[in-house]
C-alpha cells in the first residue's frame, strides 16, 4: 500500500493506482478528455494535471502512478491556470456553435468550459473542415474533432477494425479514415461504439428524425413504429426517468403522442427470428452441416458487414434469415397492411433501434421487396428518439403505459432478452429444445451463455439426445479472435452468436451516451429482469406469432416465409476490406506502387513492412503485369 496526501487529505491506496484512480476512489474528481481506462491513457489532452509538491511542473494524473509520500494538488491556482489555458487552445480549434450540436448538455467539453467559467477565448480560432458524405450512416464532423485519439483507440482496441488514424504531422495532425480512404471505401461495421466513446460531437448518427415528421405530416401515409428491446433499457437516462420507470409502453405512448399511427415492440419478431433461425439451425446441425463450421446469427447488422470485409469466406455459414428489424417491416407491408385494408406502398415503417449499422442494414437493396420497396423505410437510434420526445414538448413524467397495437401486440421474455449478448442464443436453444423433444426445459436452464461481462461465452447443451456446442461472442476484437480460433481448429462449435457492440445491443452505438460510462451490463440485467417476470418466456408460445403462421405464413422454413422473411448474404459485397488491401502488398514492389492506394494509416504501414518481409518472394502468374499492355493487374 500506498500512503500519500491529495488536497489536504491523507489516503492509502495499492501500489500501481493511477493518481486519477486514487483521487477518485477518495471522492476527488480530476477533470480529463481524452482519458478512457484501458483504452487511451494517453495524456493527450493534459486537462487531468495536478501539482505535485516539490516539483515544478505540472504532471499528468491519468498515467502517472501514486508514490509513497507525495502531497498532490488538483486544483491550486497554478493547476487552474494551466487547465483553463489548455481548455482554451482547445476551444479555438473546436467549432463551438453548440446551440446547434447533437451533443449540447452532453458534451464532456462543454461542461470543463463551463466549470472552469471560459467566457472568452483569447486565441484565434483555427478550424479544420475536411468533406464527408452526409448520407452515410456514420458522420464525422472535423470541425469539432478534438483530436483526443478515443475513436483510433475504440476501434484499433476494442473492435480491431482500423479505422481511424492520425495523419499530419504536428499542429497540421489530425484524425481520419485510416488508409487515406473515404469512409464509405472503407470496411467499416458502423458499430457506432466511435461515436458513444467521443467526447463532444465530432461523431454521430445520420439524423433522419425530420424524416419521421415528414411522413407523419402526410395523411395519405400510414406511419409503423417498431421499437427494439434494448431501447427500453436506456431511452429514460436522457430524459431523467429511472430505469425502473421508463417503461417500453411509456415509449409506444410518446410515439402515439408524436402522431404515429400504430406502434409495435421488435420483442414480436425477434419471436418471429427464432421460429426461423431455430429451425434453421436444426435443419443443418441434423444434416450435419455444422460439423465443420458452425451456423452463425445473422441478427446485427455490424457483425454481418464485419464478416463480409474480414472474413468473407465464411458469409455461407451466416442463418439466411433476416434480422428481427427486417421480419417485422416485411409483415408490416404484408400480413399487417392486409389486415386493415390498405396498400402497402402507404404503410410507412420506422424503426427504434439501439444502432447505427441497422441504418446501414435499411438501406441493403436485398431488402427492397417487391411488394412495397425496403421493409424498414427509415430507422432511428435511441438517442433519435428521445430528440423527437423533446422536440413535440412531451413531458417524461406525464407520459402512461398504453398498450401496443394489434395484430403483432404480444411478445416474450425470449424476444425481450435479444438486446443483450446471449439473448439471441438462449432464446433459440428454449424453442429448439421443444422442438426436438415437444417439451419445455426450465426457461433458466441454458443460462450458461448469459451475458456476465466478459468477451466470449460457450456451453454444450444437451437437446434431446443430441449434445450443441454453442458460443456467445460481442465486440469485434473478441469476435476476431474467436473467428480464429475456429479457423486454426482449436475450438469447434455448432452454433455461434456474434453481436457487434461489447454486451450487445444494449451497449449499441445508438444508445445514450454517458461519457466515460460503459453500462451495457446494468442494462443487460434489466432485461433478464423483464424475461425473470414475464408471463410468457418461449417464443413458440407467442399467440399472435401463432396467428401469424396460422392466418399468413403457414409454418416455419415455409416458401412464403423464404420470400419474406430470409435474405440472400452473398448479394452485397463491401468495400475493399484492410485484409484486400494487406493482399494487394504482396505485389511486386514494382506493381505495387503503381496502385491507387495511400499508405496514409500509420497500421497500413506497419502492415506493409511486415508482409512484404515475409512474403517478399512470392510471384504467382496471376499477380504479374500482362503480357501485352505491361499493364499491372490487380487482385479481384
Amino acid at each position: 500500500m500506498v500512503n500519500l496526501k491529495i488536497d489536504n487529505k491523507q489516503i492509502c491506496v495499492p501500489e500501481g493506482t493511477t493518481i486519477m484512480d486514487a483521487a477518485a476512489q477518495n471522492g476527488i474528481i480530476i477533470p480529463k478528455l481524452c482519458y478512457l481506462k484501458d483504452i487511451n491513457e494517453i495524456a493527450a489532452c493534459r486537462v487531468c494535471v495536478v501539482e505535485m509538491e516539490g516539483k515544478d511542473r505540472l504532471i499528468t494524473s491519468c498515467n502517472n502512478t501514486v508514490q509513497e509520500g507525495m502531497v498532490l494538488y488538483t486544483n491550486s491556482p497554478k493547476v487552474r491556470a494551466d487547465r483553463r489555458n489548455t481548455v482554451q487552445l482547445i476551444l479555438s480549434q473546436h467549432d463551438c456553435k453548440c446551440a446547434t450540436c447533437v451533443r449540447s448538455g452532453n458534451c464532456s467539453l462543454q461542461k470543463i468550459a463551463n466549470d472552469l467559467n471560459i467566457l472568452d477565448l483569447p486565441f484565434s480560432e483555427r478550424l479544420e473542415r475536411q468533406p464527408w458524405n452526409k448520407n452515410f450512416p456514420l458522420i464525422r464532423d472535423s470541425a469539432k474533432c478534438i483530436k483526443c485519439m478515443r475513436c483510433i483507440q475504440i476501434c484499433d482496441k476494442v473492435q480491431s477494425l482500423h479505422i481511424w488514424d492520425l495523419e499530419g504531422t504536428g499542429s497540421r495532425s489530425t484524425v481520419n479514415v485510416s488508409g487515406g480512404r473515404k469512409i464509405e471505401e472503407a470496411d467499416c461495421s458502423l458499430c457506432g461504439q466511435c461515436i458513444t466513446h467521443c467526447p463532444v460531437g465530432a461523431l454521430r448518427e445520420r439524423d433522419d428524425t425530420e424524416k419521421v415528421w415528414d411522413a407523419i405530416a402526410d395523411k395519405n401515409t400510414i406511419t409503423v413504429a417498431q421499437i427494439a428491446p434494448a431501447v427500453r433499457t436506456a431511452w429514460g437516462e436522457a430524459l431523467g426517468l429511472s430505469r425502473e420507470d421508463a417503461t417500453v409502453n411509456k415509449i409506444a405512448d410518446a410515439l402515439h403522442k408524436i402522431g404515429v399511427d400504430y406502434v409495435f415492440d421488435t420483442s414480436f419478431s425477434a419471436d418471429l427470428t427464432i421460429m426461423e433461425e431455430g429451425n434453421e439451425f436444426l435443419e443443418r446441425f441434423t444434416k450435419g452441416e455444422t460439423k465443420l463450421r458452425p451456423m452463425f446469427t445473422s441478427c446485427c447488422p455490424g457483425w454481418i458487414r464485419f464478416i463480409k470485409s474480414q472474413f468473407p469466406h465464411l458469409v455461407p455459414q451466416l442463418s439466411t434469415a433476416k434480422s428481427p428489424q427486417q421480419m417485422f417491416g416485411a409483415v408490416m407491408k404484408t400480413y399487417f397492411a392486409d389486415s386493415i385494408n390498405v396498400s402497402p406502398d402507404r404503410i410507412f415503417t420506422i424503426s427504434i433501434m439501439p444502432c447505427v449499422a441497422k441504418k446501414g442494414e435499411r438501406n441493403m437493396e436485398l431488402f427492397y421487396e417487391e411488394y412495397a420497396g425496403h421493409d424498414t423505410d427509415v430507422v432511428l437510434t435511441t438517442r433519435e428518439l428521445t430528440r423527437m420526445i423533446r422536440s413535440a414538448h412531451i413531458p417524461p413524467h406525464s407520459l402512461e403505459n398504453r398498450e401496443f397495437d394489434r395484430l403483432m401486440k404480444e411478445y416474450t421474455g425470449a424476444g425481450v432478452i435479444f438486446g443483450v449478448t446471449g439473448g439471441v442464443m438462449e432464446a433459440a436453444l428454449r424453442s429448439a429444445y421443444y422442438l426436438v423433444t415437444g417439451r419445455n426445459a426450465d426457461p433458466d436452464a441454458f443460462k450458461a451463455v448469459r451475458n456476465d461481462g466478459k468477451g466470449v461465452k460457450s456451453a454444450e447443451i444437451q437437446v434431446g439426445d443430441a449434445f450443441v456446442k454453442a458460443a456467445v461472442v460481442s465486440g469485434l476484437g473478441n469476435t476476431r479472435r474467436l473467428l480464429q480460433q475456429i479457423e486454426r481448429g482449436e475450438v469447434h462449435y455448432d452454433f455461434v452468436e456474434v453481436m457487434a457492440c461489447p454486451g450487445g445491443c444494449v451497449g449499441g452505438g445508438g444508445q445514450i451516451i454517458h461519457d466515460g460510462e460503459e453500462l451495457a451490463y446494468e442494462r443487460g440485467q434489466s432485461l433478464y429482469f423483464l424475461d425473470k417476470n414475464a408471463p410468457l418466456r418461449f417464443s413458440h408460445e407467442n399467440p399472435d406469432v401463432q396467428k401469424l403462421y396460422a392466418d399468413f405464413m403457414g409454418q416455419p422454413l415455409s416458401h412464403r416465409d423464404h420470400l419474406l422473411l430470409y435474405t440472400d448474404t452473398q448479394a452485397w459485397a463491401m468495400p475493399r476490406s484492410d485484409t484486400y488491401t494487406a493482399l494487394i502488398l504482396f505485389l511486386p514492389s514494382d506493381i505495387r506502387l503503381s496502385l491507387p492506394f495511400s499508405d496514409g494509416g500509420l497500421y497500413f504501414r506497419k502492415f506493409q513492412e511486415e508482409l512484404c518481409t515475409l512474403l517478399s518472394s512470392i510471384r504467382t502468374p496471376a499477380l504479374e503485369k500482362d503480357s501485352q499492355s505491361g499493364t499491372p493487374l490487380r487482385l479481384s
